[in-house]
């Protein structure tokens, strides 16, 4: 008697919880349904780009601290004729692309006439401090995917190529995302292609131990978030099975701290379709085991087979799936598992693949049974964080709280990490998300903090603006 009496108890208990949320939703304050979603317990964000993911005033205070270590940053602010009409403006230097960035070695090298072009970081004025910040946000109408893919890594450039530059902007990412319940983060992140100050080649091995050194470091370990990290490959490139053969190995030997590959770049670009990988993936899983595939498919407009296509090739994680909702057969085999979607609803408005949030299928992919979870992509060029995330998934689809528990869920059931630490996360978020459920069935939303600060994504489209003073932020 006194079990089925506490069975009773528990299901009024719930059930009161999800009244109480679904009453906030519909009826409530939207900064406190924010609040809520603030400073709830989250499990892991499993789709982000490291150097997507950050703030421009991040990489404006990393970069010119990286003086302590050499590294010198000039910008182009102004555009002087100084080369001959005619030059590659689709390569990877476009002359007038104002903003790029590059390293003192890289500055040494230009004419006078084009070092009259650049000035340094720390040398620029208000208004082309606020012009730089603005280069690497997506915060214009008029802009959307060509301004993203077209201008946004060009301009970064040497600032990507800095490997202290990089573990730093890891460990932000750490703090930011731990202060809003993150407890798990599996960013891509590079370890080929970094210089040091005077341009020389920094090995991928010296990458990883610089990346290893900062993880290990006491605030890193302070923010109680836990990294494993996945490799990239640029999918379209002529060399990219080359590529793909050296990261593929490069995962198996540092298993330790890198556990995927993914395949990244433009759907598009039909060169980088993804059965082309097909035999590349085949012979490489005859020489190593436990690399996992976590790839981006169904990131287009038209409808195609590239989501399964990819679950082909091997990949437990679909990377947006947003075209997933054309193609019946691949939804029916996703239904339940054991592949997941990872959803990145702010990414795919901005870059267009839906043009309101009332064409996204995220949540027939939900309520179908399909797994998903909610990531943040380039959460930095986007100028919003995972909590926008939840909160455009609560307000434009009417989540549930069992729903919203479930996203946070899957994004530590799915992650790539062993099943002892698997459970312990999952241990770890149901203790969480427990005591806040009692926190909240006991004083309401009394015991949360105050509003917390908002980045442009949210306070433009909800008018949800908590805003300071950008520059000189640290988290």
């Amino acid at each position: 008697m006194k079990t089925f009496i506490a069975i009773v108890l528990l299901g009024f208990a719930h059930l009161a919880a999800a009244d109480w949320f679904d009453d906030l939703r519909e009826t409530g304050d939207a900064e406190d349904l924010y609040r809520v979603l603030y400073y709830m317990p989250k499990g892991g964000d499993l789709h982000n780009h490291l150097s997507g993911s950050n703030f421009s005033e991040w990489w404006y205070e990393m970069a010119l601290a990286e003086r302590d270590r050499g590294y010198r940053y000039y910008t182009k602010v102004r555009i002087e004729n100084c080369v001959p009409y005619g030059g590659n403006e689709f390569g990877r230097a476009p002359y007038y692309l104002l903003f790029r960035n590059i390293a003192a070695h890289e500055y040494d090298a230009l004419s006078d006439c084009e070092k009259r072009e650049y000035k340094r970081l720390e040398e620029l004025g208000d208004e082309e401090k606020a012009g730089w910040m603005d280069s690497i946000r997506l915060d214009q109408p008029y802009e959307g995917r060509d301004e993203f893919f077209g201008t946004h890594w060009t301009r970064l450039n040497a600032l990507t190529n800095n490997p202290w530059l990089q573990a730093e902007a890891l460990y932000r990412n750490m703090r930011a995302f731990g202060a809003e319940g993150i407890t798990y983060l599996e960013p891509q992140i590079a370890v080929a292609g970094f210089r040091d100050p005077d341009g020389n080649p920094i090995p991928p091995g010296t990458v990883a131990d610089i990346i290893r050194e900062r993880l290990a470091q006491k605030d890193a370990l302070a923010t109680g978030v836990t990294v494993r990290l996945q490799l990239p490959i640029l999918r379209f490139l002529p060399n990219a099975e080359d590529i793909l053969r050296f990261t593929y190995q490069f995962v198996h030997d540092n298993s330790d701290i890198f556990v995927a590959v993914n395949m990244v770049g433009r759907e598009d670009n039909d060169k980088g379709y993804p059965l082309r990988f097909l035999e590349t993936l085949r012979e490489l899983r005859r020489q190593y085991g436990g690399v996992r595939l976590s790839i981006h498919a169904g990131e287009v407009d038209e409808p195609n087979s590239h989501v399964r296509d990819t679950l082909l090739l091997g990949a437990d994680r679909i990377g947006h799936g947003v075209n997933l909702i054309t193609d019946n057969d691949t939804m029916l085999l996703m239904r339940h598992g054991p592949y997941m979607v990872e959803i990145n609803l702010i990414s795919n408005l901005l870059l267009q693949y839906v043009n309101d949030y009332a064409e996204h299928p995220f949540p027939e992919y939900l309520r179908t049974g399909i797994p998903v979870a909610l990531s943040t992509d380039d959460r930095g060029m986007w100028e919003s964080t995972i909590t926008d995330e939840f909160f455009v998934a609560v307000t434009e689809f009417s989540l549930s709280w069992e729903e919203v528990k479930e996203l946070s869920r899957n994004s530590l059931q799915y992650a790539f990490v062993s099943p002892q630490l698997k459970q312990e996360l999952l241990d770890d978020f149901a203790d969480r998300m427990s005591t806040f459920e009692r926190s909240i069935g006991k004083y309401g939303l009394t015991r949360l903090g105050p509003m917390p600060e908002t980045r442009q994504f949210i306070c433009t489209r909800y008018q949800l603006c908590n805003q300071a003073m950008q520059l000189g932020r640290t988290d």
